[in-house]
């Protein structure tokens, strides 16, 4: 009996670990899936406002896509909580539909077994998000830093792009070129409108233009040449013609001051930081890890679906859930930030919160149910 035995045991430990295997493994491709969907659509969203900026000649176009790059892991740590969220209530809520949960509950695996096993395919999520959140998106936060800073100190010249009017720097100036080399140092086609308010408008248009860099103040200029000045006031019928060989036009340095980004100031100095914005940053970024297993009990417990409802019956509610969880941390960070809330609570009520709604509803039924068994037993002793 104790061989059969043993190899029962084994048989069964061998069945659970392919059970458990091929549900973990359907929730991460699920995840890596809907997360991939996530990513495209956000990223979308801020590579378009990128371009209107490159449109408007505050970008240079090169640098758009190592600007995606360097806030790539600012996506993914938002994302992947709520990929594997979804995750999780896709593939048990198809689980549920399909009858298999009922099946493998026959065979004597228990709902903490299940919920067990997700929680440590969720915790190497955990790791990666609470990397990324407390070293790569920092990291890669200041190089954009850098790369904004350094497109704000580049003159009128190197913001040019071929093919496109473009506003720039000067203070109601338009800039057209049809043609740039690449070294940026020759422009062919050349079309610029100046309007200085009463003194009417100046449109100057030239074959070609290069830049000119004055050695002694490093002011720089354009030089036109071969082209043509008009100068006049809209409404009157004086118009001013000036033929040139060459002409100069100051070209102006934007704007000085760097601009820093609190998403990119490293941990470690949030930490060392009395600034009650930056203990809220510090504060977001050790968050962002602890919604990992938070979402992962509350997936698991709203997965269950009965077969008649349908598979995407609970994904509404969950969905809104999870919004109103995301929302709520973001208020308790801003209530952080202007100091309404101590430091010692910080963001941890909420997650306190949502951990207690999570344990309930894993474990609240059952205890109740044992309770009134234990009642109703009480009665008929």
């Amino acid at each position: 009996m104790d061989v059969q035995g043993c190899i029962y045991r084994t048989i069964r430990r061998i069945i659970l670990h392919i059970i458990f295997r091929y549900l973990t493994k359907q929730i991460l491709v699920t995840m890596v899936a809907v997360s991939g969907v996530l990513l495209l659509v956000f990223m979308s969203g801020r590579f378009i406002k990128y371009l209107a900026d490159a449109a408007a000649g505050s970008l240079a176009g090169d640098v758009l896509f190592l600007i995606m790059a360097y806030r790539f892991p600012g996506f993914l740590e938002l994302i992947l909580p709520l990929g594997l969220f979804i995750g999780i209530l896709l593939c048990h809520g198809r689980l549920y539909l399909e009858s298999e949960m009922t099946v493998l509950h026959a065979c004597g695996v228990s709902d903490r077994q299940i919920l067990g096993h997700t929680l440590i395919a969720a915790t190497f999520v955990m790791l990666l998000v609470g990397w990324m959140s407390l070293f790569v998106s920092p990291w890669g936060m200041k190089q954009v830093e850098g790369i904004f800073n350094e497109q704000r100190r580049a003159t009128e010249f190197e913001m040019l792009a071929p093919g496109r009017f473009q506003t720039l720097a000067s203070g109601g100036r338009v800039t057209y070129t049809e043609a740039l080399s690449d070294d940026k140092r020759e422009l062919r086609g050349v079309f610029i409108a100046e309007y200085s308010g009463t003194d009417g408008i100046t449109l100057l248009s030239a074959e070609r233009g290069s830049q000119l860099i004055d050695e002694a103040t490093g002011s720089r200029f354009l030089i036109l040449e071969g082209g043509r000045r008009f100068e006049g006031v809209p409404g009157q019928a004086k118009l001013d013609v000036t033929s040139f060989d060459a002409y100069g036009l100051k070209i102006q340095a934007g704007a000085g001051r760097d601009r820093v980004l609190d998403e990119g100031i490293p941990t470690w100095e949030l930490m060392q930081s009395d600034n009650p914005k930056h203990r809220a940053m510090l504060h977001w970024r050790f968050s962002l890890p602890l919604i990992v297993p938070i979402v992962t009990l509350l997936a698991v417990r709203l997965s269950r679906v009965n077969p008649r409802q349908g598979r995407f019956f609970h994904l509404l509610p969950a969905m809104l859930l999870y919004v109103f969880y995301l929302g709520l941390l973001i208020v308790a960070q801003d209530a952080l930030a202007s100091q309404k809330v101590p430091e010692w609570i910080g963001l941890l009520w909420v997650h306190a919160l949502f951990l207690s709604l999570g344990l309930w509803l894993t474990f609240g039924p059952d205890w109740l149910r044992r309770r009134r068994l234990e009642k109703e037993a009480a009665a008929h002793a």
